[in-house]
């Protein structure tokens, strides 16, 4: 193989290594809201150095209400405020008066990502963003946003990780005693060690080492979502904070979705009726719109559909779409459903053809 093709592969491998990773969410980014853990799905991720999260499960926990179509979001908040994006724009409005924003709105698959400290800020609630610990905090009404103080050494931060915890990252465990455990990536000072479940300190009644933690719950938690934070130094002296959360007493949630019309590969208007079956009461999110595809995703293009309903007490569900398509072209249909009891999600997608 010549040089120059030789270099040829080497570039195009890089752009496309490039361009997975800028979609890829940051699965380590959680948000608080008033200090309780808000698990959005899909998660939050991070680009040029913002927090950016899915528009409904923002907007949702604000309070506000939400109409997104062809490009174009309108929020009004519990208080009145309203704000209005634009996907790939630099401006906003907020109560009538134009904003420049850094960073621009834009859709993965089939989910559209707005800046987080831009909207919740224009929703009236403040922000902070812990990015030793990738924790985004949100507080509405003045409410403390329940974040932990930082760790006390923050000139340096250890390049200490916590490996193989055990119960696994965002797990559901049946047990309402399990085992918590974790392992150093390189030791500490075991003497400076301290765990916390839940915000309260269980030190005293974990195990631990220079290598890491074990501790297991002397009475049953309860089925609900848990953090874990560990808390010292290294065996240099710098200062690390770590943690991971599970969910105890159950096992993870599960939802379906069916769309019934229309069917995959259909012919359809610039209008049409998008009707399913899923979870009772779930909350469903269609987006539809003309699209190109890459490695299975669907990426939408302008003149783009985003609305949501609710499924009926027999989980079925029913919604008209209008969108802008050009005759013979390709039109991507995601049909997502969210459980509102369990928060457990559902997709479903499908391929059809304009007219």
């Amino acid at each position: 193989m010549d040089t120059h093709h030789t270099r040829r592969l080497v570039a195009s491998a890089v752009a496309v290594a490039a361009l997975l990773g800028s979609t890829l969410p940051a699965l380590a980014v959680s948000v608080q809201l008033n200090g309780s853990a808000v698990n959005l799905n899909p998660p939050p991720i991070t680009r040029a150095g913002r927090v950016f999260v899915p528009l409904r499960g923002i907007f949702e926990r604000l309070g506000a209400s939400v109409v997104y179509q062809a490009g174009t979001i309108n929020a009004t908040g519990s208080n009145g405020r309203t704000v209005t994006l634009h996907i790939g724009a630099h401006t906003a409005t907020v109560n009538g008066a134009s904003q420049p924003l850094d960073v621009a709105p834009f859709i993965i698959g089939a989910s559209t990502y707005v800046p987080l400290r831009f909207v919740s800020q224009a929703l009236g609630a403040t922000v902070n963003y812990d990015a030793a610990n990738q924790i985004v905090a949100i507080g509405t009404n003045g409410t403390n946003t329940g974040t932990a103080p930082a760790p006390a050494a923050t000139a340096a931060k250890s390049a200490l990780q916590l490996q193989n915890p055990q119960p696994a990252r965002n797990a559901y465990v049946q047990s309402t005693k399990p085992t918590i455990e974790t392992t150093f990536s390189q030791r500490a000072d075991a003497n400076s060690v301290h765990v916390a479940l839940d915000g309260r300190d269980v030190t005293s009644a974990a195990t631990v080492s220079d290598t890491g933690i074990v501790y297991t719950p002397q009475s049953d938690l309860q089925s609900t979502r848990h953090n874990v934070r560990v808390t010292g130094k290294d065996a240099s002296g710098v200062a690390f904070d770590r943690g991971w959360s599970f969910t105890s007493g159950t096992t993870q949630p599960t939802n379906s979705v069916t769309i019934s019309s229309p069917a995959e590969g259909a012919t359809v208007g610039g209008t049409f009726t998008v009707s399913g079956h899923t979870t009772p009461n779930a909350r469903v999110h269609i987006v539809a719109g003309s699209v190109g595809s890459v490695g299975g995703f669907f990426s939408f293009q302008t003149g783009s559909y985003t609305g949501d309903t609710l499924a009926d007490a027999s989980g079925n569900f029913s919604q008209q779409v209008s969108l802008q398509t050009v005759s013979g072209g390709q039109i991507g249909l995601t049909v997502t459903s969210t459980d509102p009891a369990t928060k457990a999600s559902a997709e479903k997608k499908l391929r059809l053809r304009a007219q």
